[in-house]
């Protein structure tokens, strides 16, 4: 399929649906205020409908459901552990994920086991639903390797620490998988604040001049360590697919239902040939940036207050419990496991080695170089300087 023909094809359109030169946007109003978003969960875990999503989550069993809910108790389990952890002086540093759970765990959950990921630092749920070991996932943030596992094993691409680059590497990569003729898609993950680099416009360029099966997935938690939303932009970040020519939507990150669904549909339309989808998935950080911010330094505690209302967690299980789709039982069974979970992952961590402090000056230059070689001789008599201490 050509960039023209895809440019001209006229989706279906439904209410609360706004468009732009024939391009759909999104914008299915919620059951409650603005912002305009597709929802099916409201925070008060009732299901609403959706005359264009619901049939990408029609088919979902009770069991599904709990697996759902299971993933996001888990993943937020671990994310505490590794921050406790760090706290400890275990971990160097730890991006917590705390809030965004539903938008993790259902957008990965709609990838089939062929797509393939490319994440930032914070995808620990969408790692979770690709099978990577959770503890896989703590060597770096311990500083003993730069990746602990294989990418191609769960096609889940190493952790990216560069604001934005990921989004040219899934680029890159849907574009040779439409060269191979397959029909598998890429996700890229990114935040608000990637949205404004240079980087993640080129490959929004890329995809769409070349149709690339590929799903921007902006988790837009409204804050860019210390920036709001509103300082990197001054319409609705999924609106910027319109510039470039595909569809953009807003998808409320809190609901796990509604992240599955969207992000079904925006990979379906990858592998049909219909080029890039821009998803926004409007969800909220309720930690730090990461374990070196202070958040409390520039937000209000009522605006966390406001958003911890619309847990993702807490929402899915007033669904299940108002449904009678799980008992005290399936909550009691997966508290332990959530503790089984913790404990392994310190166990793990605790055996893992102390990082080498020099490693950072090796593979610098392939051939040693002069500035380099002074720097470690700084560190070296810096380190050294602590054994001088009288008594140790």
């Amino acid at each position: 399929m050509t960039v023209e023909s895809t440019a001209a094809r006229k989706p279906r359109r439904s209410a609360g649906t706004k468009s732009t030169a024939g391009k759909r946007t999104t914008a299915t109003k919620t059951a409650s205020k603005d912002p305009e978003l597709v929802q099916l969960l409201t925070p008060e875990g009732k299901r609403v409908k959706n005359a264009e999503y619901d049939k990408y989550v029609a088919g979902i069993t009770p069991e599904e459901l709990r697996g759902l809910y299971r993933d996001m108790v888990l993943t937020r389990r671990f994310d505490a552990e590794a921050t406790s952890l760090q706290r400890q002086g275990e971990l160097g540093l730890w991006a917590s994920l705390l809030g965004q759970e539903a938008a993790q765990i259902g957008s990965g959950r709609a990838t089939r086991e062929d797509d393939y990921v490319f994440p930032t630092y914070r995808e620990h749920g969408v790692a979770w639903c690709r099978g990577v070991d959770p503890t896989n996932l703590l060597g770096m943030f311990r500083g003993v390797n730069n990746g602990g596992w294989d990418p191609n094993s769960n096609n889940f691409q190493l952790y990216t620490i560069v604001i934005g680059s990921q989004t040219l590497h899934a680029t890159g990569y849907a574009m040779g998988i439409t060269k191979d003729g397959a029909d598998s898609a890429v996700i890229a993950y990114f935040g608000d604040g990637a949205s404004s680099q240079g980087d993640v416009a080129e490959s929004f360029t890329f995809s769409a001049v070349y149709n690339a099966p590929v799903v921007f997935f902006c988790q837009n938690n409204q804050w860019a360590i210390s920036e709001p939303t509103e300082k990197q932009t001054r319409v609705p970040l999924y609106q910027r697919a319109q510039g470039f020519g595909f569809p953009g939507v807003r998808v409320d990150g809190n609901d796990v239902l509604a992240c599955l669904a969207v992000t079904k549909w925006a990979l379906e339309r990858a592998r049909g040939g219909e080029g890039p989808t821009l998803v926004e998935a409007y969800t909220y950080r309720m930690g730090a940036h990461t374990t070196s911010d202070d958040p409390t330094k520039y937000r209000a505690d009522e605006e966390r207050q406001a958003w911890e209302a619309k847990d993702p967690i807490l929402r899915l299980r007033r669904y299940l419990e108002a449904s009678n789709h799980a008992d005290e039982g399936f909550f009691a069974e997966l508290e332990a496991e959530s503790e089984a979970l913790g404990k392994r992952v310190r166990e793990a961590v605790r055996a893992m080695p102390d990082p080498d402090h020099f490693a950072i000056f090796e593979n610098v230059y392939a051939d040693g170089h002069a500035l380099v070689d002074e720097e470690r001789a700084q560190f070296a008599a810096y380190q050294a300087s602590f054994s001088d201490v009288e008594g140790v």
